[in-house]
């Protein structure tokens, strides 16, 4: 006989199964489950939960893949709890291994109306025997191509986000077969895996993906929350594609942990979410829960305009004369926030010299407090740039460090770039990161933080762990107990999370932090992809991109730099003041309309008009949707067409009013075609960009 669990929530429908203490989750998705979609065979297939430890067979053609694990095909039902608590309904599900008595729960958190799931696993050992974990699932899900006929060689398709310095958030689809994995067997060795390894979470992929079945209109996406080592993967088995989502491993990222009697290990956060639609579809509802999951802030409701001296600017070079002029023209322009970026905390070369954070007398003759005074006269929040989990390898601060405060391996200090890496695990280096931030807030008054973090970390530290990667999850996780803590004493307070622009962009971090820096791009025209594909993987209001006037260029290159950030957040930089008065007048009239904006920026939800923005193409559009209105981005970055046709079909057969509302004097045309729900802008020739609004009559 077998028992079901069939659930209903929030859009949501998962059906499992408990079948001779045997734990199945037959069926995850915004659909309900079709009685007969799985043939008996294959139902083993489709377990709940796999875990690996040390000294246990593997069975199937498993290769490198994470499938048929050992204790995980022995663990058996051993209850479940269905409850409601403030977010919504949750649902664990624990199993026992008979044989070692590991014990494993299951969490399935729901969140009242949105159709995304936060899942994890807490691993108790309930034995008498110490037990190597090498692998446990924070979600795993067979079956992910069960609806539809058709093949699924022909009719899934897998949405990546590639990163990489100053090319993030590049977005790219892909048919299972054109990532290797062509179906001609029922099961195999290989694997479609996708893994970070180091404390750049997003520092070659984003820890998220969307896979879509054209063929039933309808995808499954998943988020890992971590802001480390993760990893996940699809393969198959019985036939039927399984997804296995969760943090670090022992064959992937070095992770290897030892769970004495008694201890309990709590697994890496994975979201997944399902839809009816494709991309779009999901990126809304990653949206929606991003919103929810995230540390209440006036950050993320205000919106502040930030003005940062960095970029195309003063280079990490401030002094007080340098900033001054910069301060009176943000502050002309209506910037809110102006943040000293590095360098203010050394005489000359301060790159390798980071972690005493005190400020220079050679820059700032008069004290930085007074230019932080002089930012606050003219009704701004000063803000200054920190990098508070390094030190610099000729800091003046290491004369009162020893080994413990850092990442070891092989017995010597882990280096990257010229810089240590601080062990948070460490309460002296907590007691210094805490001195830091209460002398900045406390004696300087300083309201925002650009935290940056320029090093990769790499597999993880031997010091007190069982592995280089255990050292570094429990370091990862220090440290967000540490946020934790700093946003406690100082709510108020903004801290930008920075990792050499986008190279830690991942929810662990940014359900704390309410801003994202999303590349470090230099190149104005270059930023517009990055932009473009900033809103599906975090809020459009966390995505902070710059712009950037320079100083030699024209009208149009103002332009292309606003639109590059008025969607999402202003991180304003650039010579404001030595600007003509025209071309600081358009980036004026730019941030008074992001003014205008942005209480509707703060409920959007991103669309793309042209498709997922790509860099070689010689058109780019992002459209933010809120009730009957939609803004709509649109970059010319090269070819010869007059226009752009931008596809709404969804608003096929409705009257609509259409305008450029940013340039006022913006030499474009547009025409709104109701019938098939299309717009057609013509913009300037050459490198160029508009800012269109549709409001629905």
């Amino acid at each position: 006989m077998s028992e079901r669990i069939s659930i209903a929530e929030n859009g949501l429908h998962l059906e499992l199964e408990i079948h001779e203490g045997d734990v199945r989750l037959l069926h995850f998705g915004a659909f309900p489950y079709t009685e007969g979609s799985i043939q008996d065979k294959n139902r083993p297939g489709f377990r709940l939960l796999e875990v690996q430890l040390s000294g246990e067979d593997r069975a199937e053609y498993h290769g490198r893949t994470h499938r048929a694990s050992y204790p995980g095909l022995r663990m058996v039902y051993d209850g479940h709890r269905d409850t409601a608590g403030e977010s919504g309904r949750k649902l664990e599900i624990t199993l026992k291994d008979p044989v070692t008595g590991l014990r494993a729960v299951q969490h399935i958190q729901f969140f009242t109306g949105i159709s995304v799931v936060r899942c994890w696993t807490t691993l108790t050992n309930g034995g008498e025997a110490s037990l190597g974990v090498e692998y446990v699932s924070s979600f795993a899900l067979t079956g992910a191509d069960k609806e539809g006929a058709g093949d699924r060689s022909g009719k899934m398709e897998v949405t990546l986000g590639h990163s990489g310095w100053s090319s993030e958030l590049q977005w790219k689809t892909y048919t299972l077969p054109e990532l290797g994995m062509s179906h001609l067997a029922d099961r195999g060795s290989k694997r479609i895996a996708a893994s970070n390894t180091g404390s750049w979470s997003a520092a070659e992929l984003m820890p998220m993906a969307v896979m879509t079945n054209k063929e039933h209109g309808s995808s499954l996406f998943w988020q890992i929350e971590h802001n480390g080592s993760w990893h996940w993967e699809l393969t198959d088995q019985y036939d039927q594609l399984t997804l296995l989502a969760g943090g670090p491993t022992e064959h992937d990222n070095h992770w290897w942990l030892n769970l004495a009697p008694g201890e309990e290990f709590l697994s890496v956060p994975v979201a997944v979410g399902s839809a009816m639609g494709g991309f779009r579809e999901a990126a809304g509802a990653l949206t929606a829960y991003r919103r929810v999951i995230r540390r209440p802030n006036d950050d993320n409701r205000l919106l502040r305009v930030i003005f940062n001296d960095y970029m195309n600017c003063l280079w990490g070079n401030p002094t007080t004369e340098k900033l001054l002029p910069l301060i009176d023209a943000a502050a002309d322009i209506g910037c809110e926030y102006f943040c000293i970026d590095a360098g203010w905390y050394a005489p000359g070369e301060w790159w390798d010299g980071v972690g005493e954070w005190m400020p220079s007398k050679e820059r700032f003759p008069e004290g930085i407090k007074y230019v932080l005074d002089y930012i606050r006269s003219k009704g701004l929040i000063p803000g200054l740039w920190l990098e508070i989990e390094v030190m610099g390898i000729n800091s003046p601060k290491l004369a009162d460090t020893d080994d413990s405060w850092f990442f070891m391996r092989h017995g010597r200090r882990v280096m990257d770039r010229s810089r240590y890496q601080l062990d948070f695990r460490n309460p002296a280096v907590i007691a210094h990161a805490d001195s830091v931030i209460d002398r900045l807030v406390n004696e300087y008054g300083v309201g925002y933080i650009k935290m940056d973090y320029n090093i990769n970390a790499g597999i993880g530290t031997e010091s007190d762990a069982d592995s280089y990667g255990a050292g570094l999850l429990e370091h990862n996780q220090a440290y967000l107990r540490w946020i934790d803590g700093v946003f406690a004493r100082y709510p108020e307070l903004v801290i930008e999370n920075c990792s050499s622009g986008g190279m830690r962009m991942d929810y662990a971090m940014l359900s704390r932090h309410s801003i994202q820096s999303t590349s470090d791009q230099e190149n104005y025209v270059n930023f517009a992809s990055i932009a473009a594909g900033a809103p599906a993987a975090l809020t459009p209001e966390q995505a902070a991109v710059w712009s950037y006037p320079l100083r030699e260029g024209d009208d149009e290159e103002v332009i292309f730099n606003m639109v590059n950030a008025l969607l999402l957040r202003v991180h304003q930089s650039g010579h404001l003041a030595e600007l003509s008065p025209r071309r600081r007048g358009l980036v004026k009239e730019a941030l008074d309309l992001y003014k205008r904006l942005r209480s509707d920026i703060v409920e959007a939800l991103p669309f793309w008009p042209l498709g997922l923005p790509d860099a070689a193409s010689g058109w780019i559009s992002l459209g933010l949707e809120r009730g009957d209105r939609r803004y709509i981005a649109l970059w010319r970055t090269g070819g010869d067409e007059p226009a752009a046709e931008l596809k709404l079909k969804e608003l096929a057969g409705r009257e609509a009013e259409v305008s450029c509302i940013y340039p006022r004097e913006h030499g474009c045309s547009l025409e709104w075609r109701a019938e098939e729900g299309t717009l057609k802008a013509a913009i300037p020739p050459g490198i160029t960009a508009r800012l269109l609004e549709l409001t629905l009559k």
